[in-house]
């Protein structure tokens, strides 16, 4: 039996329930964040806060749209981001709906809605532990993910 066959025998409820929560729990830590002021967006701003204070750091968001897939600047961005994020035992997860993801961030509000989506950080507030649970229920996630060997798991975000 290939690992192919083998994650296909997931029980596809099951599978898409737990897809459900994560999308659900992404949404509702996107706004928490945003609203603590502990929301990173754009790919640059990003490396750049992951260079300065890669501990303060508890989870990454990277995001690209289909057209996305051929920008080969992007995804070594992606692969180098990805890799420092495991090195430091950032989460990281990825979502294939950058316009939703924009629609959650930015809050409809134009002035207020950060120009590049493709990588989100999420980090915390103060120096104690940020104990949101929508960030528990997407850590728990991740972990899960990862020990059936997908270490950048897809989340689709709620409509």
């Amino acid at each position: 039996m290939t690992l192919e066959e083998v994650r296909g025998q997931d029980t596809v409820p099951e599978s898409t329930a737990r897809m459900q929560g994560a999308g659900k729990a992404l949404h509702e830590l996107l706004l928490s964040a945003q609203r603590q002021g502990c929301l990173t967006a754009g790919v640059y701003e990003s490396a750049k806060v992951l260079n300065v204070d890669p501990d303060n750091v508890t989870f990454c968001v990277l995001a690209a749209d289909e057209e996305d897939e051929g920008d080969i600047a992007l995804q070594i961005h992606f692969t180098l981001i990805q890799a420092f994020c495991c090195e430091n035992d950032i989460d990281i997860v990825r979502v294939s709906d950058v316009q939703r993801l924009a629609a959650i961030v930015g809050a409809g509000d134009e002035a207020s809605a950060p120009g590049d989506l493709h990588c989100i950080l999420i980090s915390n507030p103060n120096e104690d532990s940020w104990k949101d649970p929508a960030l528990e229920k997407l850590s728990l996630f991740c972990e899960e993910s990862r020990s059936v060997n997908d270490w950048v798991p897809s989340i689709t975000l709620p409509e």
